[in-house]
């Protein structure tokens, strides 16, 4: 697999999320990704420090370029906990747990955050006002409770498949209600 068309795809990637998800400052982006799917292979069998280095500075280069906070998903193994920066917390209610991301026990690229995250601290659960799921890792159990499918320009990140969604607010009340841009 080569790396550079990785980088570029994985930057494509982000930047069309974000820019499709119209994420403001402050807001949280999760991603769950399985590199053993990137890379061809079964979820789970095929795991790469590398793929993770990749998508992962991409993801991060993307994020701080906008004020965003960043959610890595952890495997199953963790029950998908997140690796998050600790600034975080003092903007969301959220609690540290004490684990620490492995690549056989929380996934590659959640081990790759707790090393190149400034301050990484995981957490049980979060509600993301958007996500992405590359090779079918199932983040939908982290985004906030509406979430919207966004098509995507690119639909796989090395072999993986990729899905991408945004989040809106609930729309209540029924025929009388009038509501706001959405």
């Amino acid at each position: 697999m080569e790396l550079d068309n990785l980088n570029q795809q994985a930057a494509a990637i982000a930047q069309e999320l974000i820019a499709l998800a119209g994420l403001e400052p402050g807001q949280i982006l999760v991603v769950g990704c399985s590199t053993s799917e990137v890379r061809g292979e079964k979820i789970g069998t095929a795991g790469s420090d590398q793929v993770a280095a990749s998508i992962l500075d991409n993801l991060i280069t993307a994020c701080r370029e906008r004020g965003l906070f960043l959610a890595i998903q952890c495997c199953e193994h963790l029950n998908r906990a997140l690796v998050v920066e600790k600034d975080i917390l003092s903007h969301y209610p959220l609690e540290p747990v004490s684990v620490v991301p492995v690549p056989h026990a929380g996934g590659a690229l959640a081990a790759q955050a707790i090393k190149c995250f400034r301050q990484p601290v995981v957490v049980e659960t979060i509600q993301a006002h958007a996500g992405l799921d590359i090779g079918s890792t199932l983040i939908g159990m982290h985004l906030k409770r509406v979430a919207v499918p966004l098509r995507l320009t690119e639909k796989y990140l090395g072999q993986a498949y990729v899905t991408a969604a945004k989040t809106r607010p609930k729309l209540i009340g029924g025929a009388r209600a009038i509501y706001g841009d959405r």
